[in-house]
């Protein structure tokens, strides 16, 4: 799969751009804040119908401007696949493919399989287990539709069974309502909690490879999925915390409170990693998420690479311009503020490519 074109007008900071990509490497080049990972995350909305950043649609709107567009035309599976975005303040955004508007956006996700590593990474390692589900989330979603639509029932009769906490607090409840929201949020989460145990158990083994090869040999990894799911079936947890439940408003038990444990030579690596040794760790964990959907999937999906040879050792980087240089890895997207360092990386990738200046939101074509 590639994106051969993508058009842009008014997305962030890129007022509009035509650009047409090499099959293989499209690096974009310019000084930090120009707009490189914009267009990175155009790339990543037209996967996602969202950006990889922001929470509201209205932060992709440029400044002053009261729409946006953004279409790629994509060869999937060799056929054209021609995907639109448009927005516009205050409404609801338009999302077709092949001129045809979705119901649902869920519908869409999983058709145009995609990977990104980016600095904002760091968010799964230093902050909450929310961030460390969405990963799981994003992932299994891009392959197993039920998956995803288990999860948003499941989020579904969550959000009903804590209002509903909060509406009987002080006063007698009809335990009637949470035995029938408590048996099916069991049920999804079985589901769920099945899917994620397999997706760890058959990422794991290439993790760890990939760690080990980027990294020499030089530590020792492991992640970890832990789950309340492990304590058995969650509708007889939820019994045994109905009372605290109902104290405290919202649901304390199920797999909205599951977390990934990310460990370096034997410890917590938010306690214990380095820049370096957390940033191998990341690009590690994403690389095998790809290798992983490929698999999955039978076809490589986009791998976007934004500013990843920061704060790496020359070792790293030569190891994971190694591992890019391999056939197996599809279309590729690089973002860098020096020219001369990624003219030295594309060299050894021996690859395709097409260079692209970002100056201030405007984008130049430098054919390599």
């Amino acid at each position: 799969m590639r994106l051969n074109r993508l058009s842009l007008l008014n997305f962030k900071n890129i007022e509009q751009a035509e650009l047409e990509f090499s099959p293989k490497i499209n690096c974009f080049i310019g000084n930090n804040g120009v707009g490189k990972t914009n267009l990175l995350d155009a790339i990543y909305y037209l996967s996602f119908c969202k950006s990889y950043f922001n929470t509201s649609d209205s932060h992709t709107l440029k400044h002053n401007e009261d729409m946006m567009l953004v279409k790629g035309v994509y060869q999937r599976l060799e056929k054209d696949e021609l995907i639109y975005c448009g927005l516009r303040a205050r409404q609801k955004k338009q999302f077709k493919r092949n001129d045809k508007e979705y119901t649902k956006l869920s519908d869409h996700i999983g058709l145009l399989p995609l990977v990104m590593v980016s600095p904002a990474d760091t968010q799964l390692v230093t902050e909450g287990s929310e961030e460390r589900r969405k990963y799981m989330n994003g992932v299994i979603s891009q392959y197993d539709q039920q998956y995803l639509q288990t999860v948003i029932r499941y989020n579904r009769i969550l959000a009903q069974r804590n209002a509903l906490l909060k509406s009987v607090q002080g006063r007698a409840a009809d335990p009637t309502l949470f035995e029938i929201l408590d048996e099916q949020l069991s049920t999804f989460a079985a589901v769920i909690h099945q899917k994620r145990m397999q997706f760890i158990e058959d990422l794991l083994p290439v993790f760890n490879e990939l760690y080990a090869f980027i990294s020499g040999n030089q530590e020792v990894i492991d992640l970890m999925y832990k789950s309340d799911m492990e304590n058995g079936q969650l509708a007889q947890q939820l019994r045994a915390t109905y009372e605290k439940d109902l104290a405290l408003g919202y649901t304390t038990k199920g797999i909205h409170k599951d977390d990934l444990i990310f460990k370096l030579n034997g410890f917590p690596i938010k306690r214990e990693g380095s820049q370096g040794q957390r940033k191998t760790y990341l690009i590690s964990l994403k690389l095998a998420q790809y290798a992983f959907i490929r698999k999955v999937n039978r076809f490589a999906p986009i791998l976007l690479l934004d500013d990843v040879f920061d704060k790496l050792d020359a070792s790293r980087v030569e190891q994971i311009v190694k591992l890019v240089s391999d056939e197996a890895y599809g279309q590729i997207f690089i973002t860098d503020t020096n020219r001369e360092h990624l003219s030295d990386i594309l060299e050894k990738i021996e690859r395709e490519y097409r260079i692209f200046n970002v100056v201030n939101g405007a984008v130049h074509s430098n054919e390599s």
